[in-house]
């Protein structure tokens, strides 16, 4: 007689139970690839460590990174390597832990990164366009910053005694950076010439000084505190540094005159004449000739805007490190202290890719992120070292159609038992990847710099691909709803964890949660 449908499940239950699930389940079944592997990463879940205290943290920030992002890159990744490309994993979604992040800003359903990655470093949401300030801040008002100036995750592990450390493809001015150390207004105050004469007049500093200057100001903030400053900052961003003066140009500059400030302050010789041991590079060739060892603080400014996309970065003036080796070559410098250290490391072009409608860009400074957290796990010891991965938010970008598996990620739907790409109602073909709203389709070719299309008309809207290379770096997406540049998009975003106190990533949290798992780790708030 055949056996009921609640028997059966009783009887495998009762077989699991007793440690004999091989003998009730069938072949096929248990010796499926998907099943085994499954199995594998549950058994790695089971082995988890229950040590909660780190000696190191690094936060790494995928700017704009949302999970259709994980998710399209993941599949790149993988058809790059000769598969079909779902089947596969960025390095850091094999971490043990994960958790979904709600991004929203005290004011903004869809939030900025200023606000955002203020709540990572301080433990509380605050406004959109505001940096190192809580929520009662006025934007643009620099009488408001007084009073309400919240600590940083770097500046506590500064005062504890540990190094830390600030990488970025972004300006280091910029606001995710520039959210672990600084107090502003605006986020737009990225030095004294974008702000009004009535926030300097009030006393209000601009970004680049307060990084410069990030000591003294944090000592006179805190009464009674020594510490002794950043150790590595490398990005972009060296106008805000320099002079509107072209004798203080650098020498791979591209404008005729690099610097903006119009204070006549180099700040790249003030921080060179406060840390004379310090080493100041601006190219490849600078950065190579680091010795890690020997070497005990180093400012990097390696492009006199946001540093090259990926996908361009062959193409620099002088050469500029990959963010894999900004990541390594800190690492390796801050663990020269016994006390261990705090390092974020995020890569801002993501989002600039993004932004400018293009997927290609997009995955590929993705692909380049992931390559650096893979740097960080060769280089340190995971049982000291807390690495968190996540975003400050996600992008309006889309994963549609019924592509059959394989289908190039950036090319055209083809469906499943189908050659030929599929066509829309109006009879032409469309793409797996695209954008809500943006500046639409762009058929750029083998450009790899995404922001050229800035200088194009807004196309949103369907266009004809049938002869149009969609995987191509210089391609851009189609995108409904026309707008100078793509936006940020509301939903959560992921957190990926591994080392001491990742176990406590988990479920869907406010995204000022990671400052306390940050704090948790390194102990460095004694409450």
């Amino acid at each position: 007689m055949t056996r009921t449908w609640k028997a059966t499940v009783g009887a495998i239950a009762l077989a699991v139970s007793s440690g004999l699930h091989a003998d009730v389940l069938p072949t096929n079944q248990s010796d499926s690839a998907w099943y085994t592997d499954a199995q594998t990463q549950l058994l790695k879940k089971l082995a988890t460590n229950n040590q909660f205290k780190a000696k190191n943290v690094i936060l790494f920030v995928g700017d704009g990174m949302g999970v259709s992002t994980l998710t399209s890159a993941r599949i790149h990744k993988g058809q790059l390597e000769g598969n079909m490309g779902e089947e596969g994993y960025l390095s850091f979604e094999s971490f043990p832990h994960t958790a979904l992040v709600k991004t929203y800003n005290v004011d903004a359903q869809t939030p900025d990164s200023a606000g955002t990655m203020t709540a990572m470093m301080s433990g509380l949401k605050t406004d959109v366009g505001v940096i190192g300030v809580d929520e009662d801040i006025e934007r643009g008002e620099c009488s408001t910053v007084a009073g309400n100036e919240v600590i940083t995750a770097l500046e506590l592990a500064e005062i504890r005694g540990l190094s830390t450390g600030i990488v970025s493809t972004a300006r280091i001015t910029h606001a995710t950076p520039a959210a672990t150390y600084a107090k502003s207004a605006d986020r737009n105050w990225e030095d004294i010439s974008d702000m009004p004469e009535d926030a300097v007049t009030n006393g209000c500093v601009d970004i680049a000084d307060q990084l410069v200057n990030f000591e003294r100001f944090v000592e006179q903030r805190y009464t009674g505190v020594d510490i002794d400053g950043i150790e590595v900052a490398m990005g972009g961003g060296r106008r805000h540094f320099l002079p509107n003066d072209a004798s203080a140009n650098s020498p791979d500059a591209s404008s005729d005159v690099e610097g903006d400030r119009t204070d006549e302050r180099n700040l790249v010789t003030e921080w060179q004449d406060t840390y004379a041991n310090g080493v100041y590079v601006y190219d490849q060739n600078g950065f190579d000739a680091i010795d890690t060892e020997t070497t005990e603080r180093v400012f990097g400014l390696f492009n006199e805007s946001h540093m090259q996309y990926e996908a361009d970065r062959a193409n620099d003036i002088a050469g500029e490190p990959s963010i894999a080796e900004m990541t390594e070559t800190a690492i390796n410098i801050l663990d020269n202290n016994d006390s261990g250290f705090f390092l974020m490391v995020e890569s801002g072009r993501i989002d600039h890719a993004h932004h400018a409608g293009n997927a290609a860009g997009a995955l590929t400074d993705t692909l380049a992120f992931e390559a650096a957290v893979t740097a960080a796990l060769e280089n340190t010891d995971p049982s000291e070292t807390l690495i968190l991965v996540t975003a400050d938010h996600g992008h309006v970008f889309t994963i549609a159609g019924y592509p059959k598996r394989g289908n190039p990620i950036l090319g055209k739907v083809v469906n499943v038992g189908e050659e030929a790409p599929a066509t829309a109602s109006d009879g032409t073909p469309y793409t797996t990847l695209g954008y809500t709203n943006g500046m639409g389709f762009h058929d750029l070719g083998d450009e790899t710099n995404a922001d050229a299309v800035y200088g194009l008309d807004i196309a949103a809207g369907r266009a004809d691909l049938t002869n149009v290379d969609t995987t191509a770096a210089g391609y851009h997406q189609e995108a409904l709803i026309p707008l100078s540049s793509e936006t940020h998009s509301g939903e959560d975003i992921a957190l990926h964890a591994t080392g001491p106190g990742s176990q406590l990533a988990q479920g869907v949290v406010e995204q000022n949660v990671v400052f306390h798992l940050i704090n948790q780790a390194l102990g460095l708030i004694n409450e």
